[in-house]
């Protein structure tokens, strides 16, 4: 028997927005996920979307540069950063330029090492520490929030520094995590689904940005790690886990 879909959601890539958009131009499609959805194709502009896709996007491009800077003033030592890539993520080349020119900044050196499969994560993580990177920065990418578990674990197995997008990571063992906070995203695209299914167009609901941006920090990781979190970055702290 077939049901009748009355609205799509979507969580927590752009790339999933993608998909759902070119199986439908007719059924709704609310998203919440990081991104350009602009650059990515999903929506004309913020403002008016158009079509039959709108959302809300939390900030994530938009703070690599902030996130590589937390990194590189918590382990100043660290002249190599490892950066951990999906090279099938379409918004890949956004935050690649974002965290090059950040880098340079910093004057810092950025190495890149890919995975795309869950079985690929050991070896980027392997090889990065075959390069000797004094730190590690996962891109924004659905597999590695599949796997933040692995994660995790690979940066405590390495002693490996490593700042994530979100307090999850935290929560689960991880050092350190900036970035948009999700929770004010899904609730914003929750409202959103209400609407429609009241009667309201996705063309008319302009796509929203998330305000808030959340900062956790690990003490236990940090002291497993030997390092000393400055006192200005714990009192900006959201979520301090001891």
């Amino acid at each position: 028997m077939q049901r009748h879909v009355a609205a799509i959601f979507v969580a927590p890539n752009v790339a999933f927005a993608r998909i759902a958009k070119n199986a439908t131009a007719t059924i709704p499609i609310v998203f919440s996920a990081g991104g350009d959805p602009v650059e990515s194709g999903i929506v004309a502009n913020l403002n008016r979307p158009g079509g039959n896709v709108t959302g809300a996007t939390f900030l994530t491009i938009r703070l690599v540069a902030k996130r590589l800077e937390i990194l590189h003033e918590i382990v100043p030592t660290a002249t190599s950063i490892g950066y951990l890539i999906n090279p099938n993520n379409p918004q890949l080349e956004a935050e690649s330029r974002e965290i090059e020119a950040a880098a340079r900044s910093l004057g810092v050196r950025v190495v890149a090492a890919k995975a795309s499969t869950a079985d690929e994560i050991d070896l980027a993580v392997a090889s990065l520490m075959e390069q000797k990177v004094g730190a590690m920065f996962p891109a924004d990418d659905t597999l590695f929030v599949v796997h933040a578990r692995t994660l995790v674990a690979l940066a405590a197995r390495y002693a490996l520094p490593t700042i994530y997008i979100a307090p999850g990571w935290v929560r689960a063992g991880g050092f350190i995590s900036y970035g948009g906070d999700f929770t004010e995203a899904h609730h914003i695209a929750g409202t959103y689904v209400g609407r429609i299914l009241k009667g309201e167009k996705p063309s008319d609901l302009p796509v929203q940005q998330t305000t808030r941006i959340a900062l956790a920090i690990n003490l236990k990781t940090a002291k497993a790690l030997g390092l000393t979190i400055p006192r200005w970055l714990l009192a900006r702290a959201d979520e301090v886990i001891e």
